[in-house]
C-alpha cells in the first residue's frame, strides 16, 4: 500500500477560505483508489513552519509523492502544473511577517530543483473538462514555492505543485477535488512507470 502526502494552505490576506485547502479536503474524500492511502494537512502561510511541516512529512512518513496544492490568486480558471521549486528570492513577507533568511530556502542548495514528474507529459495526457491546465516552471517566490523547492529538496525530486483558482461559481470545491483527482491519478501512473 503506498503512501501519498498531499497538503493545502490555509486562510491568508483576502483568503478567508483558501481553495486549495477546499479541494485537497474533497480529494480526500474521493479517494485514489485502493492501493493508494491518502493523507491530508493543511500548510500555513508561514515559511519556516510550512518548512518544519514537510521535513516532518519527508523523515517521518516517507511518501512514494507529495503533492502540494495552492491558490494562485491571479488565476481565474486556471490549473497549473508547476515543474520546479526555486532557491532564492524570497522578499515577501509571509503572514506572520517573516522572509526566510537569506531569502532562500536552503542555504547552499541548488539554484531550482525539477520534480520528478514530468508535467508536459501529464498536460499532454490529461484534459478537464471545464477548465484550462498550462504548465509553469515558476511557482511565485511566496510561500508555494518555498514549499514546492524545500519538499523537492528533502523528497529528491518526488514531489508536485499544482495551483488552483480561487472558489467561484463556476470553480467550486468539488470540482476542484475531481479535477485534482484525475491530475494525480495520472501522476502516480508516472511514478509507476517510472518504479518499473
Amino acid at each position: 500500500n503506498h503512501l501519498s502526502f498531499f497538503s493545502g494552505f490555509g486562510p491568508f490576506r483576502k483568503y478567508l477560505v483558501n481553495s486549495s485547502w477546499e479541494a485537497v479536503k474533497e480529494l480526500s474524500k474521493r479517494g485514489l483508489g485502493e492501493n493508494i492511502d491518502l493523507q491530508i494537512m493543511q500548510l500555513p502561510v508561514v515559511y519556516q513552519r510550512a518548512k518544519e511541516q514537510v521535513c516532518k512529512i519527508w523523515t517521518a512518513l516517507r511518501p512514494l509523492l507529495t503533492v502540494h496544492v495552492g491558490l494562485a490568486s491571479s488565476a481565474t480558471a486556471l490549473i497549473i502544473l508547476e515543474q520546479c521549486g526555486k532557491n532564492k528570492g524570497y522578499q515577501e513577507r509571509d503572514a506572520c511577517g517573516f522572509h526566510p533568511e537569506g531569502a532562500c530556502c536552503v542555504l547552499d542548495g541548488p539554484e531550482k530543483i525539477e520534480s520528478t514528474i514530468n508535467m508536459k507529459t501529464l498536460w499532454k495526457n490529461i484534459s478537464v473538462e471545464g477548465i484550462d491546465i498550462i504548465l509553469s516552471r515558476d511557482a511565485g517566490r511566496y510561500i508555494c514555492d518555498y514549499t514546492y523547492y524545500t519538499s523537492l529538496y528533502y523528497g529528491n525530486g518526488r514531489a508536485a505543485f499544482i495551483h488552483v483558482p480561487p472558489l467561484s461559481e463556476s470553480v467550486t470545491a468539488e470540482f476542484l477535488g475531481k479535477a485534482l483527482q484525475t491530475i494525480i491519478l495520472a501522476m502516480l501512473e508516472q511514478c509507476g512507470e517510472q518504479r518499473e
